[in-house]
């Protein structure tokens, strides 16, 4: 128990706004709270009866409690969220929503090019979103292709065509690269693009028919045919929307619970479409108060980002308390006035009743899910003879194109399933290409040195894909780093290279395990081994193809743009001028004989 003297800080404390901290007997940031009233919301902690479960937890650990004074609630609300942000109190909600959220990138010019964008806005032009995920974005470029034709190349490949590519024959862009439509038509195009993607359905619909009557009305039959094929397609997406003929920027939370957890789904509607949801299972609640909950969801969502879109609306399925705060400083913060509501009518109550109904359905997948990864961890326990059930699995694998870009993935694995805030690839370097097992020792020194130094998780079980062999690398690296505490388990396929058939090899080569294929503790070990496999091989791929898309030319020091380009251009392409001697390097325009020994010499180091 804490020897916290809760009377005597009560005392002392002020009843201005502010921000409260709690800690414990080591130093540790348990809990981060604001209040309009320090010394009132601090006292309700310390009451005698009415407490969660959880606040109890958290109220026998304060060793101290800290306090900040802000001169408005507002204030308070914003540092609250500050503060939680970087310590990422163990007691707070945390939001594991690192990723930025996608969007559709329409650029500028005379041929606008519409693309798949993450990041940072920087680029001129106009983005639609945000898309609360990857395949939301891709099903509606598909429609865009589709419908408008509009190109999707990059500008490189679409000054240098000289015949209309692939996407063209299969009717999925106009080729305005080799002029088969005129800029005109091109950006009748793209403004009906535009006019889709702000929700402007019911607009762009009565344009086209206007347009179908006009082209059909000038014996234009063929472009007549062209815009019927365009209403017939729209018309299908528009009867398939829940709630369509509507405007409105919102963002719909709702929160439902069960026993054993709670779900939060966020549903994005832009310009009238609801173009997805996103959801969240937060465990890390004080309050038993759903709208509490909620609220503080909410708020972390918004202020402890700063970079969100943010709509004109926010909906919520519970009330909000001391919303009026939360406005002004979203007005702080994005410089924008929202309205924040939770008793809607029309279509507003049926996208509330969508997010509602997603989150059930979210929540109980989640539980499930739930419900059989802990039985899993126990099975594994059983089959290991442990004396305390594992909670976190770490897996590696290694992944190359016969010792090319070679990248080793770890993955992690929790009684929730997999954490992927915590997946880590590593670009493995200064080795001898195909050797996995030096490939392995890298990456497990540069994974596991952080936890000598105290930071970073340590994992129950650490997997490793490759039996004996990278078993005894992970023991000789764990000897050098002096970690002991951390199960070793060995994979290997087994005689048939089947799955089901696998033989581990727990921390020595001589304790062999063999599991019955219907195991779950053995099903584990695959899920977490297979999830290794899956993000090693995306992780290669994905630095493979970035090394060949890079020109060997332009780490040659002096040689810029020009020379570079009139190099290719000489000898027609890469290969050819890799081949090329110093020579005939030397004929290029613009290379002297010795820039071009420097050239060869970059290029042929062995030589």
């Amino acid at each position: 128990m804490s020897e916290f003297d809760a009377k005597f800080f009560l005392k002392t404390l002020s009843k201005h706004p502010g921000v409260y901290r709690m800690y414990n007997g080591e130093g540790t940031l348990l809990y981060v709270g604001k209040a309009k009233n320090l010394k009132n919301r601090v006292s309700s902690y310390f009451r005698s009866s009415g407490l969660s479960l959880k606040t109890q937890a958290l109220v026998e650990q304060i060793d101290r409690v800290e306090f900040t004074v802000t001169s408005s609630e507002i204030e308070a609300l914003l540092l609250e969220q500050t503060q939680i942000k970087q310590h990422r109190p163990p007691f707070n909600i945390l939001m594991r929503d690192d990723k930025s959220y996608p969007y559709i990138y329409l650029s500028s010019g005379e041929y606008p090019q519409i693309e798949y964008s993450r990041g940072k806005k920087r680029r001129t032009g106009q983005y639609f979103g945000p898309y609360p995920n990857t395949n939301a974005v891709k099903e509606t470029l598909n429609l865009l292709h589709r419908v408008f034709r509009l190109r999707q190349c990059d500008d490189n490949f679409f000054r240098h065509r000289s015949r209309p590519c692939l996407q063209h024959q299969i009717e999925r862009c106009s080729a305005p690269c080799v002029d088969l439509i005129s800029q005109a038509a091109y950006q009748e195009d793209v403004q009906r693009a535009v006019l889709f993607l702000k929700g402007r359905s019911v607009e762009l619909l009565h344009d086209l028919q206007d347009e179908m009557d006009q082209a059909a009305a000038a014996l234009d039959f063929e472009q007549a045919a062209h815009i019927r094929d365009q209403l017939i397609q729209l018309r299908k997406i528009q009867e398939q929307q829940y709630v369509y003929g509507e405007q409105g920027d919102a963002d719909v939370f709702s929160l439902v619970s069960r026993p054993g957890g709670l779900a939060i789904s966020v549903l994005f509607v832009r310009g009238g479409r609801v173009l997805g949801s996103r959801h969240y299972f937060p465990a890390d609640h004080i309050s038993d108060i759903e709208a509490e909950t909620l609220q503080a969801f909410i708020h972390q969502f918004y202020l402890g980002s700063g970079t969100r879109e943010l709509p004109a609306e926010i909906i919520s399925n519970l009330a909000l308390e001391d919303s009026a705060a939360f406005v002004e400083a979203l007005l702080t913060l994005y410089k924008k006035r929202v309205s924040v509501s939770s008793q809607v009518r029309s279509h507003r109550s049926r996208w509330l009743q969508l997010a509602t109904t997603n989150a059930e359905q979210a929540l109980i997948s989640h539980l499930g899910r739930k419900g059989s990864m802990e039985g899993r961890f126990k099975a594994l326990k059983l089959a290991l003879g442990l004396e305390q059930k594992p909670e976190r699995l770490e897996c590696f694998d290694i992944s190359h194109s016969s010792g090319e870009a070679t990248v080793a993935s770890c993955v992690v694995l929790g009684l929730d399933g997999p954490i992927k805030s915590d997946y880590r690839k590593f670009n493995i370097e200064n080795i001898t290409p195909g050797d996995d097992y030096a490939a392995m020792r890298q990456a497990l020194i540069r994974r596991y040195k952080r936890l000598k130094a105290g930071e970073g998780k340590k994992p129950d079980i650490l997997v490793l894909d490759g039996g004996k062999g990278q078993l005894k690398q992970a023991r000789e690296v764990f000897n050098e780093l002096c970690i002991s505490d951390v199960i070793l388990l060995a994979v290997s396929k087994g005689t048939t290279r089947k799955q089901g058939f696998e033989t581990l090899y727990l921390e020595t080569n001589d304790q062999v395990i063999d599991l019955n294929s219907d195991s779950k503790a053995l099903h584990l070990i695959e899920q977490v081994r297979d999830e290794a496999h899956r993000f090693a091989i995306v992780s290669h791929r994905q630095r493979r193809d970035h090394t060949r898309r890079t020109s060997r030319f332009e780490s040659i020091p002096g040689i810029g743009p020009k020379r570079r380009q009139a190099i290719l251009r000489h000898f027609g392409g890469q290969k050819e001028a890799l081949d090329a001697s110093i020579q005939e390097l030397s004929k290029v325009s613009g290379i002297s004989v010795s820039l071009a020994e420097q050239i060869y010499f970059h290029l042929h180091p062995e030589q």
